[in-house]
């Protein structure tokens, strides 16, 4: 068997959770510790020259800034790397190795760069560092493409090739099948490595399969204290220093990780916690961009089964290069689910037009405010509409329902206590004649808005529609990024209140476009004044 390294990346991949601004005393804690440890290659972060030079930071303009923060700091046995992202560090910002602090760069790319990657790389070598080609999302990589990559890697003669899972996608048979890719078509001086990402779990289990591999070549496996890193986490070098000592006789003294753990790192875990979440796995289950998932879960308006559908529409190489046009126009199909409304319109006609309507919303004031709302009822006796959920206090004859998410949690109540439903065609009922009124999603949202479907005003799309002619409004206190939105905080989104501001003007300038169309009178305070109508 070759040498095995254990290689840790903390300072590096740690550092997306905190903006690599770990703080100097930690910087140098975290090193020693990892010294002291024995593990035998510490990256130190990031080299990149877009960023300027900060004591207390873990991401550098050139090489230069390594020695200028960790410098004075006994190395001892351990190899010192630092990393590129290729492409956003040159090489003038890098000096000769022998005048450097660090021994090796590892540059990392994506694979249409692969061959200026690798160009890089050798100009890197030819400064006289070990230099470590770690291949971007590796899962992307057809055996072609993989072949390609180890031509060129065999000219270049890097330190090590490394297979990095950036987006958590594998399990141990693709882990294995490009192990032995790589191994059997390598340069056998190159050494052979993997970084693990811990979408499905699989990191530590991924690298005691790397390290069962028999091979004669150097083997390098990556982890992070505590599993510190982006997205998902990493695997927690505690736990392969660990196996490494039980099971080839390594002699790591973990005593001191922990140390690092409990001295400088607990304190990052909160808010910016790491690790295994549902988030992550939907985004390797889909093995797509972890940031289309951010995106569908921010609308806030999709149940997981629909998420998971609008992923799946994903094609190509778009899976994994994100692009926000592209998820906004998969969304908006997806939501449209054309339906023929005609019917339903002419009904909810002949049983709302011309009559006085109150819509009841989840703000604060349908509770502080109640006595104004149960004085208008008595003095009008309207047809009461709730949105997206069922009041406590006050019976609706009608809900409107618009959001998915809303509705998985009002399925079974709905049925029991039979409301009539009036839903839009992308919510999904549990037969086909789930709801009472079905109206085409598509013609309620505003396309061309950051959140083109906001319930109120679909609602009020729809009695404009079927005649309505005057509606209040109770419980529409508009948002605020500072105080609660809901009565009920389990209703409370966190996006809501990073998008108040626009809610607030949108809503608004929706209410002054529809003022010749349908009287609107607020009953309880709200945030939508609309001018020259105090009342509103």
């Amino acid at each position: 068997m070759g040498d095995v390294r254990l290689l840790d990346c903390t300072l590096r991949d740690g550092g997306y959770l905190n903006d690599w601004k770990f703080g100097h005393d930690n910087l140098v804690n975290i090193f020693e510790r990892l010294v002291d440890a024995g593990v035998d290659i510490i990256e130190i972060g990031f080299l990149d020259e877009r960023r300027p030079f900060d004591m207390d930071r873990s991401i550098m303009p050139d090489t230069a800034s390594a020695e200028r923060i960790y410098g004075r700091l006994d190395r001892k046995q351990a190899t010192v790397v630092g990393m590129i992202d290729y492409g956003t560090c040159g090489i003038g910002q890098i000096q000769p190795c022998r005048e450097s602090y660090l021994d090796g760069i590892r540059v990392i790319f994506k694979k249409h760069l692969r061959r200026p990657a690798l160009e890089f790389c050798s100009r890197l070598k030819e400064l006289g560092y070990k230099v470590f080609a770690q291949l971007v999302s590796v899962t992307s990589y057809s055996d072609e493409e993989m072949m390609d990559l180890i031509r060129l890697a065999n000219e270049v003669r890097p330190y090590a090739v490394s297979m990095v899972d950036t987006y958590g996608l594998m399990h141990q048979n693709n882990l294995m099948h490009y192990f032995r890719l790589l191994d059997e078509h390598l340069d056998p001086e190159i050494g052979l490595g993997y970084h693990a990402h811990n979408n499905f779990q699989m990191g530590y289990a991924n690298c005691i399969a790397m390290l069962s591999m028999e091979t004669q070549r150097t083997m390098v496996v990556d982890g992070t204290i505590y599993g510190m890193g982006k997205s998902a986490g990493n695997a927690p070098i505690e736990l392969i220093a660990m196996h490494m000592n039980n099971v080839l006789g390594k002699r790591y003294h973990i005593s001191q990780i922990l140390e690092a753990i409990d001295s400088s790192l607990s304190q990052f875990y909160h808010p910016a916690s790491w690790g295994y979440n549902m988030f992550y796995y939907i985004a390797a289950s889909s093995d797509c961009h972890p940031n289309y998932v951010a995106y569908l879960m921010d609308k806030r308006t999709l149940s997981v089964k629909s998420i998971l559908a609008v992923l799946r529409k994903l094609e190509g190489e778009k899976k994994l290069l994100y692009d926000k046009n592209y998820i906004e126009q998969l969304y908006v199909e997806y939501q449209k689910n054309e339906v023929n409304d005609e019917t339903d319109r002419k009904r909810l006609k002949a049983a709302l037009a011309g009559k006085k309507i109150l819509v009841i919303g989840p703000g604060v004031t349908v509770k502080t405010q109640q006595d104004r709302i149960r004085r208008y009822l008595r003095e009008n006796d309207p047809v009461v509409i709730s949105i997206n959920y069922v009041p406590e206090d006050f019976r609706p004859e009608y809900i409107f329902l618009s959001n998915s998410k809303r509705y998985l949690h009002l399925a079974t109540r709905l049925s029991q206590e039979r409301y009539r439903v009036i839903a839009t065609s992308n919510v999904t009922g549990t037969s086909e004649d789930a709801f009472d009124y079905t109206l085409n999603y598509s013609s309620l949202i505003d396309a061309g808005e950051e959140i083109p479907d906001n319930s109120l005003v679909m609602l009020l799309k729809t009695l404009i529609s079927v005649g309505c002619t005057e509606v209040s409004l109770a419980g529409f206190d508009g948002y605020s990024s500072e105080t609660d939105n809901y009565h009920n905080m389990d209703m409370e989104y966190d996006f809501v209140k990073s998008k108040a501001r626009y809610l607030n003007r949108y809503i608004r300038d929706f209410l002054s476009g529809i003022r010749d169309r349908i009287r609107v009178t607020f009953l309880t305070d709200t945030r939508y004044e609309v001018p020259e109508e105090k009342t509103c």
